[in-house]
């Protein structure tokens, strides 16, 4: 009977190792996030113009990043509590603890349920930061008259 109910509980176990596996790339991109705002805050005052309203506009993005990394911190560790629970439900339910069925059946579709929206408030994270990338247009200007002037110099 303990062996069955520690089969049972395996499935549950690799969702919880997976969830675990998550939250430290997340937390790892928070604090690379974290890492920039402190840059910035420091270059903030010692900014004028077009640069200063550059150091602004990326605080700003770094903030809402802050707070979907937190969302999403949160909604992940809500998965794994929830997970936490329904290991101990399937061994009390394995341990004789009858009409467990359902609980256990709802703790695992909430547990899905946070953990995909977590990884949603990852994604949303990852295209606000994939957004935030840009080379300033006045660098690109200079690489595309330095390809056309090199075009030029090559023989045809």
């Amino acid at each position: 009977m303990i062996a069955e109910t520690i089969q049972l509980s395996l499935a549950p176990a690799f969702l919880l190792v997976a969830t675990a596996s998550i939250l430290n790339v997340i937390t790892s991109r928070l604090a690379r996030v974290v890492d920039r705002a402190r840059d910035l805050q420091k270059r903030h005052g010692e900014t004028e113009g077009m640069e200063h309203q550059r150091v602004v506009h990326e605080l700003r993005r770094l903030d809402r990043r802050m707070d979907v990394i937190n969302w999403s911190i949160l909604l992940c560790v809500a998965c794994g509590i929830v997970v936490c629970v329904l290991v101990a439900m399937i061994f009390l339910a394995g341990n004789g603890r009858e009409g467990l069925a359902t609980a256990i059946a709802a703790a695992f579709i909430i547990a899905m349920l946070l953990l995909t929206a977590g990884l949603i408030a990852f994604l949303v994270e990852v295209r606000i930061s994939i957004n935030n990338i840009h080379v300033p247009m006045e660098l690109l200007e200079r690489e595309h008259d330095e390809k056309q002037r090199g075009s030029r110099r090559r023989p045809k």
